[in-house]
C-alpha cells in the first residue's frame, strides 16, 4: 500500500513533538518506510526535524539520511557530531552511499569522522572513493561486491561467496578475477548450479570471460549509456591495470539519470542552477534571474529591428499583425529541433554521426515544413483578402524562419557538446530569444524587398 503524507499525519507529529510524546512518534514512524519517513521529516521545521531524526535508531536513521532532500540532509549532518555520524550512520551504509554522506561535510570534518572509524578497510575504502573527482565511475561506485578466483575449485567458491555476500545487500553479480586480482570474466548462478561437472570444477571452466567494464575515470554519463546499450543491471569498476575495484549498481545509475533529466529540464526552462519550490526567493531569483535579463536583453534588440523598418509599417500598418505569428513560430521551431538534437546526444544515438548529414536531414524536415506552413498562411490572406505584398512577404518571411530556425536548433546544440557545454541551453530561452531576433530580422527585410516590388 502506498504512503500518502496527509497535513492531519504531520500536525498530529508536530503536537507529539511539541509535548515531548516520543513514544507517540516512534509508534506512528514505526509502521512507515525510511523513504516515507524521510518524506516527513522533509515537510517539517529544522528543529522538529531534527528531533524527530534522533528518535529513530542507529540503522533506520542511516537509510532515512539517504531518503531526505539535500538540502535538509546538510542540516541534519551538521546536528550530528563526528561520533555520531561515523558510528550511527556510516556504520550501517554501503560504502558509495558512505561516501555521498561525506562529501557534503568540510574537509576538517572528513578527517575527523575518518579517524573514528573502527574498521581500518572501511576507512581506506572511503579515502578511496572521496580521491574519485565527481562525476566519475570512481566517484559513484560502491566497494562491496562478491568475487572469485579463476585457479579455485566450485567448493571453495561456494564457501568464500557465503563469506563475502554477508556484507554485501545485495548480489547482482559474481566476479572471477584471477591470482593478480584482475577482472577475467562473470560466474551467471545458473551456470555455477548447473554448468559445474563436480566441485572440484575450476571456475576458470564455467565461467563468463565476455563481460563490459568500465574505468574509475570514466564519466557518469557514459555509464550511464552503456548499461543502457548493454541492458545490465550493474558494472564492474577498474583501474589502469584492470584490477577490480568496485561496481555501479543500476539504483545509483537511476539517481544520476535523474538528476541529468533534472538538470536538463531547468536548463531547458531558463534556471541555471539546481532550484526546488522549497528554495528561499533569493536563491529561485538568482537560479532565474540570468536567463530572464538574457531575453530582456533580446526583447531590445527585437523592439530595435521593429524601430528600423518603421517606415515599413506605416506604408502598410497590418504587417504588425503578423508580427507574433513570426517570433513564435521561430521560436517553437527552434526548441523542436534542438530537443530533438538535445534527446539523441543524452541518447547516444547520434554519437559517430556526421554534422553534415544531421544538418542535411534536418533541412529536409524544415523544407517540408516550411512549404506546407507557407502555403497555408497565403491561402489564408488570400481568402482574408490581404495585399499581395503581404501575403508575400508573410509567406516568404515564414517559410525562410522555419528553415533558419530548424538549422539554429540543430547545429547549435551540436556545437555545445563539441565544445564540452551542456547541449540542454540550446533548448531554452537561449535558442528561443535568437530565433526571435532572427524571424523579426528576417520578416522586415524580405517586407522592405516585396513591398518596393509591388507598389
Amino acid at each position: 500500500m502506498s504512503f500518502e503524507l496527509t497535513r492531519t499525519l504531520l500536525d498530529g507529529i508536530r503536537s507529539d513533538v511539541a509535548e515531548g510524546r516520543d513514544s507517540a512518534v516512534q509508534e506512528v514512524l514505526k509502521e512507515l518506510h525510511p523513504a516515507d519517513i524521510a518524506q516527513v521529516i522533509d515537510r517539517l521545521d529544522q528543529e522538529d526535524a531534527v528531533y524527530v531524526f534522533r528518535l529513530l535508531d542507529s540503522e533506520e536513521s542511516a537509510e532515512v539520511l539517504l531518503n531526505l532532500d539535500e538540502d535538509r540532509r546538510e542540516e541534519l549532518l551538521a546536528s550530528l557530531t563526528s561520533r555520531e555520524i561515523a558510528e550511527d550512520v556510516l556504520e550501517h551504509i554501503d560504502s558509495d552511499d558512505a561516501a555521498d554522506v561525506m562529501s557534503e561535510l568540510s574537509e576538517e570534518k572528513q578527517r575527523e569522522v575518518i579517524a573514528l572509524l573502527d574498521d581500518q578497510e572501511q576507512r581506506e575504502d572511503l579515502e578511496e572513493l572521496l580521491s574519485y573527482q565527481e562525476g566519475t565511475a570512481g566517484a559513484l561506485m560502491a566497494k562491496e561486491l562478491v568475487k572469485v578466483r579463476t585457479d579455485w575449485t566450485v567448493a571453495r567458491a561456494i564457501v568464500e561467496m557465503r563469506r563475502q555476500a554477508q556484507e554485501v545487500d545485495h548480489v547482482y553479480t559474481i566476479y572471477v578475477v584471477d591470482k593478480d586480482d584482475q577482472l577475467y570474466g562473470v560466474l551467471p548462478l545458473k551456470q555455477l548450479l548447473f554448468s559445474a561437472e563436480s566441485t572440484r570444477t575450476l571456475i576458470k571452466h564455467i565461467c563468463d570471460d565476455e563481460i563490459v567494464s568500465v574505468k574509475a575515470d570514466t564519466d557518469v554519463e557514459e555509464v550511464v549509456k552503456l548499461m543502457k546499450k548493454y541492458d545490465v543491471v550493474v558494472l564492474p569498476v577498474v583501474d589502469d591495470r584492470d584490477h577490480l575495484i568496485g561496481r555501479i549498481t543500476f539504483d545509483d545509475v537511476m539517481d544520476v539519470m535523474t538528476e541529468e533529466a533534472t538538470e536538463d529540464y531547468q536548463l531547458a526552462s531558463g534556471i541555471s542552477e539546481d532550484v526546488d519550490a522549497t528554495d528561499s526567493p533569493l536563491v529561485q531569483v538568482r537560479a532565474r534571474l540570468p536567463w530572464l535579463l538574457i531575453g530582456l536583453a533580446g526583447g531590445i534588440l527585437s523592439s530595435q529591428i521593429i524601430a528600423q523598418y518603421e517606415e515599413e509599417l506605416q506604408i502598410d500598418p497590418k504587417m504588425a499583425f503578423f508580427m507574433p505569428l513570426i517570433a513564435a513560430t521561430a521560436g517553437n521551431v527552434g526548441v523542436q529541433s534542438s530537443a530533438i538534437v538535445v534527446q539523441g546526444l543524452a541518447a547516444g544515438t547520434l554519437d559517430g554521426v556526421n554534422l553534415l548529414a544531421r544538418l542535411w536531414k534536418e533541412l529536409r524536415v524544415a523544407v517540408i515544413s516550411a512549404s506546407v506552413c507557407g502555403i497555408l498562411i497565403y491561402l489564408v490572406n488570400l481568402a482574408l483578402q490581404q495585399s499581395q505584398a503581404l501575403s508575400y512577404t508573410v509567406s516568404i518571411a515564414l517559410f525562410t524562419v522555419i528553415l533558419t530556425a530548424a538549422m539554429f536548433g540543430t547545429l547549435i546544440p551540436l556545437l555545445l557538446e563539441r565544445l564540452k557545454v551542456d547541449p540542454a541551453v540550446a533548448t531554452g530561452p537561449f535558442v528561443t530569444t535568437l530565433n526571435d531576433i532572427t524571424g523579426l530580422l528576417t520578416y522586415f527585410t524580405v517586407g522592405h524587398f516585396m513591398y518596393d516590388m509591388f507598389l
